[in-house]
């Protein structure tokens, strides 16, 4: 008698935005998962918000063509009511997501929330205290940790051959030609979180998290100090260049040193991960890299690469999918949170980005944070 199939695990997703970002999400959604080699779980859109009907179809149109069955609705509320949809993805801007996600979540919805993924840690660990008690899912779309690339930047990072980690650089910049934009632009306005750190610095973080506060010798201890300077523009007040450094010292000797810029392209390479015997180069874009070299020295400390290995990647769509496969299977598996991006791992970049604003002296406007320390 044959084996009979099981058949895979479907997840109905709701959106939340018709920004950018909800776009490519929605269009890796649709993206067939047997061409990630993915046979266990697959997504439907339910559902679309936007604050008008009229945009919430012209979404549709643009980014689903194909798809009439897509729901559009005029309100945030009718998404979250609708009772065919199973999680919320938020693509809102960041000062927006602890309302949107305390909503979806009081109307009993799993949450796939953007980075960052509140304006504050408090804002968050509210989130995952309301999670918890409600006994549903919630993830930040870290999505980069969960391409394939990462994995196998992980498993070279902590098989051996280089050592321990000893120093990381790690950079994302983009010239966004601030001069010329309007003052409402989202990376220029404070009213929404606008500024370099919150929109561009969980991609350097990502991979400090990785290399540094996931390696085993660590033991997921958190940094011992963090050290943050920004500059600020003078047209908003929001961080135009910001660096900050962070030590782990409790169980490692290693250092991971972060940077990100408004005005500026981004490095080459975009990631540098030493260690004694060797170097991790990880090419631009650093939240969406498709190669990374590993340098191997002929000797401990000495800098003379004898071998180079250059690992290649690449895939159909943009990546997104990763992310939203990793839901689909917690969600099927009843699990609250992600394994390999779990709640640590966000309140981690929150803390971080707290201090580091504190020290830079960068205060959200009156309001924007809803709850505040």
């Amino acid at each position: 008698m044959a084996a009979i199939e099981s058949q895979p695990f479907i997840l109905r997703w709701g959106v939340i935005s018709t920004g950018w970002i909800a776009s490519v999400f929605v269009k890796d959604l649709l993206v067939d998962p047997k061409t990630r080699n993915v046979q266990d779980v697959v997504h439907e859109v339910i559902a679309v918000g936007s604050r008008s009907v009229e945009s919430a179809n012209k979404f549709i149109q643009e980014h689903a063509p194909g798809n009439p069955n897509i729901r559009a609705y005029g309100t945030y509320n009718e998404v979250y009511a609708d009772p065919n949809i199973t999680a919320i993805y938020i693509g809102t801007p960041h000062t927006m997501h602890y309302e949107n996600a305390r909503d979806a979540l009081l109307a009993g919805k799993h949450v796939l929330c953007e980075k960052a993924t509140t304006s504050n840690a408090v804002e968050l660990r509210d989130l995952l205290k309301l999670a918890k008690q409600k006994n549903l899912f919630f993830m930040e779309a870290m999505w980069t940790r969960f391409q394939p690339i990462a994995a196998e930047v992980k498993r070279i990072a902590e098989e051996g051959s280089l050592g321990l980690p000893v120093v990381l650089h790690a950079d994302l910049s983009g010239d966004f030609d601030i001069e010329n934009i309007p003052k409402t632009h989202r990376i220029l306005d404070p009213k929404l979180g606008g500024g370099a750190l919150l929109d561009l610095g969980p991609y350097p973080m990502i991979w400090a998290v990785l290399a540094l506060y996931e390696h085993p010798t660590n033991k997921k201890a958190r940094p011992t100090s963090i050290t943050g300077s920004i500059l600020k523009t003078p047209l908003t007040g929001v961080d135009r260049s910001t660096v900050f450094t962070l030590n782990f010292t409790e169980h490692l000797e290693a250092q991971a040193i972060l940077s990100c810029s408004i005005n500026l392209p981004a490095p080459i390479p975009g990631v540098t991960i030493r260690y004694r015997n060797g170097n991790i180069l990880i090419q631009p874009p650093i939240y969406r890299p498709l190669s990374f070299t590993v340098q191997y020295f002929d000797k401990p400390g000495s800098g003379t690469v004898v071998r180079e290995e250059t690992k290649k990647f690449s895939h159909a769509g943009g990546g997104w999918f990763y992310e939203a496969d990793e839901v689909a299977r917690c969600i099927r598996d009843g699990r609250l949170e992600s394994e390999t991006w779990g709640h640590d791992k966000s309140l981690l970049l929150m803390d971080v980005f707290d201090e580091v604003r504190k020290q830079g002296g960068y205060e959200l406007p009156e309001g924007v944070e809803k709850l505040k320390g």
